[in-house]
């Protein structure tokens, strides 16, 4: 009777091909839309995104006359259309996912439908998680690790020195980007334990790849972190204990399913 049931809500839910694909464009239609929108409100003030964005660095050099440079005459232009762009991404991320799920989700089972709405809402939180962890924490110790290799001769005439001028463009292109691989590191446990849960992988696989997975996790910071071993570490060590985590939660999924299989 349960197969029955599953079996009637998946033919209630068919339509034929060109209703999917007039379903497909409305939902790109509605994405492009959000994104557009926000870009253009991004845009307005993207001034202040920018500063928000500078700020690590500002702190760390406030007071002693520094500041930013570019040296392509549209550079600064391109840069904040890139930051409108980017901050418009993710402020219109909720309404793009819940278009994604409008369009997958008749095609699923209410049952399935239960078991991945969790997943939808994890995933927008991590990716928030991770962008916090490097703004707030990493990006003040690499900042400072890098401004370290300034050199100031004192009172040494022959010698030039080395000073920090930063152009606007390759910060802000840095700093992008590390959020951007920060919350895409942090869906680690969303896509592990999703795996568990639809039985692709299990728990006893993950823990039994443990030492492959810290090697992996040190490997992935050192290719997605600047070359420094605070950054790396700080990026590293995360991932590891969110994949002790996936399989905390993993093995109680594990059991759940058990449990009902043997109702």
């Amino acid at each position: 009777m349960t197969g029955d049931t599953h079996q009637d809500e998946l033919e209630d839910s068919k339509m034929p091909l060109i209703d999917h694909l007039i379903e497909l464009r409305n939902r790109l239609m509605w994405s492009i839309g959000a994104i557009l929108i926000a870009f253009l409100l991004c845009y307005a003030v993207s001034d202040r995104i920018y500063n928000f964005l500078v700020q690590p660095l500002a702190d760390l050099l406030a007071g002693q006359g520094r500041r930013m440079i570019y040296t392509g005459l549209t550079e600064a232009f391109f840069t904040y259309v890139k930051v409108a762009f980017w901050a418009g991404c993710f402020i219109s991320f909720p309404i793009i996912a819940s278009q994604i799920w409008m369009f997958v989700a008749p095609g699923l089972y209410k049952h399935e439908r239960k078991a991945f709405l969790p997943f939808l809402v994890a995933t927008p939180v991590m990716f928030l998680t991770g962008a916090a962890i490097v703004y707030y924490f990493i990006f003040p110790m690499a900042w400072r690790f890098f401004l370290g290799f300034e050199f100031h001769p004192g009172g040494d005439a022959s010698a030039l020195p080395i000073e920090f001028e930063a152009r606007v463009g390759e910060y802000l292109h840095l700093v992008m980007s590390l959020i951007f691989a920060f919350g895409i590191a942090f869906q680690l446990p969303v896509l592990l334990t999703l795996l568990i849960r639809v039985g692709i992988l299990s728990t006893d696989a993950l823990a039994s790849k443990r030492r492959y997975a810290i090697v992996g996790a040190f490997v992935a910071a050192a290719i997605l972190t600047p070359p420094d071993v605070i950054s790396q570490v700080s990026l590293a060590v995360p991932l590891i204990g969110l994949y002790e985590i996936a399989i905390i939660v993993g093995r109680r999924i594990e059991k759940a399913r058990a449990a009902a299989e043997a109702e």
